[in-house]
Order: structure tokens, then sequence, then C-alpha cells
């Protein structure tokens, strides 16, 4: 029997999950039902797994006293009841907020409701007691094994050490203060396989608490290797002492997936689809993870099938995004300089040799080679040189951007023109040179290469690659021509990085500086190894093999998270959404998976260079392969 992969399904990729933010009514119980019920649908309409709202969302936080009140505990008690049949005929499940009495002792709870029954209850476990909380007056805390308990005829487990699982995810529970002691219950719940844990919460706003809040469930969901559901009290309750906000965060594995800010008007249910895959990925992939927990597992049934999803995926995943971006688009620069300079003072030479051609890459390498200079505590013209190679396809565009480049920046730069020796080889070949084919042009970047180091032995220098991350995954170089060099800072930096990398740096230089790096930003992207007679570009890179736009988010998203082509397939769809057909997103997928799996032998002997990213394909690091891979696998899950 033949075997064929399973198609992309949508549902088992991703889970979609709503922190809620009802208004309170403070002990009136029904008017709360109303609207916790309200939101509830709201969220089954979207397809939502689960739903989480805030703690003591039955009653309200802000009781006092009154939390005692046997006619307010009762009527919570019986609201489980109702709330659990709303479920009864959906597959969206909920948790909810309420004060919960077992042998005569008050808890604060979080019941789980989900297939019409009351499918757990969870105590919180830390109590607070200082400054503005007073916990301890009302409540009591729960340190001892699961039991059960009855409510409403139904037979109900009570305890800390409860999992629940929806469909193919499980779900662990912690309250509030659970998650900011130094020991939180999520440790544990997701030692025991908890990939996603619910936070019900009443946290009073205060000047500066919601960034370090925000940073506490993100770093959560960073540490525990998970999504993180943080429901917070609503605006509405008392204002006696404290300011409720209504913060919902909704993170995933240290970033933050959705968000309602603090004390913002609306956006009563906040929703995101987390990326179960990627979860189940970093777990495996860490060896140190912790799986030696054992808890009870509840089964609450299966979950929506949406039709869709709601998350959206970076077309540019490599490039830094949000408030942060210039400091980190610095911080990669700052490392490949840091590179090269350590390699330099190791080595003691004081020479870098390197090809600028007027194109991107080469450009890059330049302007670390510059700030590596600076960490060196000498000039850019006495550490580097250039040599620009012009051959029969290069353009004068290109070729006075290096030149005049390498001018504007202080640095010697000799040209040395190929022509003549790329012929010399051909013709000791038996090659007349006239077709134009991968000989011609890998005798020229073998030449240009060959040239550079000759110039490291006359100078005691280090040749300095520039072959980016998108190239060498790709197999997009000349095995011992543009592939090899002493040492090669664009190692682990994608096109799409470069291209960002340079446009920052262009930012700091000087006017003719900043207008050269301008215009070769603006250059198509070309090896120039085949000549037109009319002396225009002959060849664009990205006409061969492909967008690099698509090309880079293909190899985030295989390396960094192992998705399946299928899956990437669907991811770049709606990404790309109106750039690129999926036909055409289907068919430079296939190109790239059959052209990484064909080319793991140029990257098992590529050179030396700093990992800056996620994604590194260093041998001698993050990526291991054989180079006698087939790719059939890979290529027919897109047929």
């Amino acid at each position: 029997m033949a075997l064929s992969a399973q198609p992309f399904n949508l549902t088992q990729s991703f889970f979609r999950v709503a922190a809620a933010c009802p208004q309170v009514a403070v002990g009136d119980v029904q008017a709360n039902v109303r609207r916790i019920t309200q939101l509830y649908q709201t969220a089954a309409n979207q397809q939502v797994g689960l739903v989480i709202f805030p703690e003591l969302s039955v009653t309200g936080y802000t009781l006092g006293d009154l939390v005692q009140q046997r006619l307010l505990l009762d009527t919570a008690k019986q609201s489980l009841a109702s709330l659990a049949g709303l479920t009864k005929i959906t597959q969206t499940a909920m948790v909810i907020g309420l004060p919960f009495v077992v042998n005569n002792a008050l808890y604060d709870c979080a019941a789980l409701l989900a297939r019409g029954r009351i499918q757990g209850i969870v105590p919180k476990r830390n109590l607070p007691n200082y400054k503005e909380f007073y916990d301890k007056r009302w409540f009591q805390t729960w340190d001892q094994q699961n039991i059960v308990v009855n409510v409403g005829g139904q037979q109900v487990s009570f305890g800390t050490d409860l999992l629940f699982s929806i469909g193919q995810v499980k779900v662990g529970i912690e309250i509030c203060e659970d998650l900011w002691v130094a020991q939180a219950p999520s440790e544990h719940l997701a030692a025991a396989g908890a990939i996603i844990i619910a936070n019900p919460s009443a946290s009073p706003e205060q000047v500066t608490k919601s960034n370090y809040r925000r940073q506490l469930v993100t770093m959560q969901s960073g540490r525990l290797v998970s999504a993180y559901v943080y429901a917070g009290c609503d605006a509405s309750e008392s204002t006696t002492d404290v300011v409720m906000s209504g913060h919902q965060i909704i993170a995933e594995n240290g970033q933050v997936l959705a968000e309602r800010q603090p004390l913002a008007a609306g956006q009563e249910l906040t929703v995101a689809d987390v990326d179960i895959d990627h979860i189940m990925n970093d777990r495996l992939k860490d060896t140190n993870f912790s799986n030696s927990c054992k808890m009870p597992v509840i089964d609450c049934g299966g979950s929506p099938e949406p039709r869709s999803t709601v998350r959206n995926f970076a077309v540019a995943p490599f490039v830094p995004s949000g408030p942060d971006a210039a400091d980190n688009l610095q911080r990669v620069l700052d490392i490949q300089a840091q590179g090269l300079a350590t390699r330099l003072a190791n080595t003691h030479i004081g020479t870098v040799v390197l090809g600028l051609s007027g194109g991107l890459d080469s450009t890059l390498a330049l302007l670390a080679a510059v700030h590596a200079a600076a960490r060196l505590g000498t000039t850019p013209g006495d550490l580097i040189q250039t040599i620009t190679m012009p051959g029969e396809a290069s353009t004068k565009r290109t070729q006075s951007n290096a030149t005049r480049l390498a001018t504007a920046l202080g640095i010697p730069n000799q040209v040395i023109p190929i022509t003549k020796l790329a012929q010399e080889q051909l013709a000791a070949l038996g090659h007349d040179g006239n077709i134009q084919d991968v000989t011609y042009e890998n005798v020229q970047a073998r030449v240009r290469t060959s040239i550079l180091f000759n110039r490291a032995n006359q100078v005691n220098g280090l040749v300095l690659g520039t072959g980016d991350l998108s190239e060498i995954a790709l197999g997009w170089c000349t095995y011992n021509g543009d592939h090899m060099s002493h040492y090669n800072v664009n190692a682990s930096i994608p096109k799409t990085l470069v291209r960002h990398l340079v446009a920052y740096a262009a930012k700091t230089q000087s006017p003719a500086a900043r207008q050269l790096l301008t215009a070769i930003l603006n250059t198509p992207i070309s090896p120039e190894l085949t000549r037109k007679r009319s002396g225009a570009m002959s060849q664009k890179t990205e006409d061969i093999i492909g967008p690099y736009a698509l090309h880079d988010f293909f190899l985030y998203h295989f390396i960094r998270w192992n998705d399946t082509p299928d899956k990437i397939e669907f991811m770049a769809g709606r990404a790309f959404a109106g750039e690129y057909q999926p036909a055409e997103i289907r068919r430079w997928l296939a190109v790239f998976m059959a052209r990484f799996m064909q080319n793991q032998w140029k990257r098992s002997v590529a050179a030396d260079g700093p990992k800056v990213g996620s994604v590194s394909l260093s041998p001698r690091g993050d990526w291991r392969m054989p180079s006698d891979m087939s790719a059939t696998l890979w290529t027919s899950a897109l047929q």
C-alpha cells in the first residue's frame, strides 16, 4: 500500500482561545451570569475552543466580607449548572471563577465547564495577604490531594493537580497570585503536559504594573514553552480602594499573540489561535524539558473546527519589527562586527580582504568590517582592502557603486578585471566562451575567489565571505567560489534581513555613502555571470530561483519550527495573499524543498561565521544532516 502524507488539518495545528472581560455587577450573580452567557455565546460563534473568564467572575472579586454570605455562595454554586448547560450543544469549553465551599471551608476557585458538565474545579493555591489584598481573611489554601465533590448531583473532581483535555490539547489552571510567586503551579502543570495555562485573575491596576504583568505572562509562556491566557477583571468592579483594568493577554512561547490594553473601552473578547505544533516542536527539541510530573487528565471532549485562522503570519519573519526593531538591527551588526573583530584578534591578522561587487551582500559584509575596525580601535582604511573584479557580464552600475562606496568609506579599492583570466581558463578547458553554461559562470566566480585568497596571502589577510543564509540554504553559490572564505559575517543572515540591515546602516553614514547605499538597495539582485550584448543586466536571481521573500519565509518555518510543507503553504498563502497566487507559492515551495535537500554538501564545508538569530545552518552549530538526502518525502507532500 502506498503511503502518503496526511493533508494539512487546521484544527490539529491551531487551537483557538479567548480571554473574556464582561462587565461586573458586584454581588449580582444573575446579572453576571447573563453577561457571561452573552460573551460565551459570542466566543462559541467564533469557534473558540476555550474561553477564560476572570477570577470570581460569577460574583465579582471586590465583595469584601460579603463573599462569606451563604445566600451569595449558594447562588454562585447553583449558577454552575446553568452555565455548564450552555456548553452542552457547543464544543467551546469555558473557565469561570467563583467562591466555592468544600467541607465548610471557603476557596477561591475556577471551574472548567464543557460538554454540559462541570468537568473540574481548581482552587487558588497562593493567597495574597499584603497591601490591598486580604485573601486569607476569607479563603483557605488547598494543600491536599484531589477529591471528588458533589455539585447539583454531579460528581466533580476538586483540587490543584488537575489537567483538562480539550481535543488533543491539555489545559492547566492557576489563579491570579499563583503566577506571581516563585514556584508557580503552572510549572508543574506544564511538566505534566499542559500546553495551555489558563489564568482567571483580578489584578488591580497601578502605574507601570501592566508592563510588569505583560512581561510576567510573556516570560512564563516562554519558560514553560506553552500558551498562557490571562483574563483580568473588568474596570466595572468596585473602585472603593482599587481600580481593575480588564487587562487581557494571550501569549505563546514568549510572544504576545493578542492583548486588550488596560482600561481600554470595548473589546470584551480577546481571541487568538495558538500554534500547537510550534509548542510541541520546541518541547521536543528541548531535551531538558520536564515530562516527569503525573496528573489525572479529565476528558472534556473535542474542540470546534474553525474554517480559517485569526492568526497573522509575518511576511518577513527574520526581520525585526515593533518598537525594538532598530535596537535589534543594531545588535545584528554588533554581533557581526564582534565576531570578525575577535577572529582577527585571535589569529593576529591585521587585514581584511573583501570582494566588493556593488551588490547587497558584499555591501553588508563591508559595513560589518567597518564596525569591526571601530571595535579594534583602528580605521577602516587601515584594516580593510576591497577588490572589485569586473567580468564580461558586470554592469557599469554595480561596479561604479562598488568603487565609489569604498571611496566614500575611506577604504582602498583595487579594480582587477577578470575577463582575460576567465577566458584563459575556459580556453585551457577547450571552452570557447560563447556558450554561457554553468562552466562559463563558475569559472568567473572561482577566478574572483582565487584572487581574493592570493591577495590575502600577499598581505597576511583574511578573506571575508559575503554569501548569505538564503543562498547557502538554496545552494545558490559556486562551490569553492563565492561559497568559500576564511570567515563569513553574513553566514546566518537571510537575504530579507540583509536588505534591512543595509538600509538601517545607511542612516548613520555620510551623505555620499548614504546615497550610494540607497542606489545599491535599488539594484536588482544578480550574480552578473552571463552577458547581454546591450550591456544591460542579463540575470535576475529571483526570476531564476524564486522570490527571496518567499524562500526566507519557507526557510524560517521549515528550520525554526519543523513545519510541514503543507502547513508552510497554508501560512504563506495567508501571509502573501494578494501578492502571490497559491500556484506560485506552491511552485516556489517545491523548488525550495528540492534545493534545500540537494545542497547540504555545500553547507557541510561552509566557512565559520557568527550566529545572529534563531536559524543557522552551520554544520558545527545548529544544523546537521547527511548530504545524500532524498527530497521525495517533502516534495511529494506538495503534489
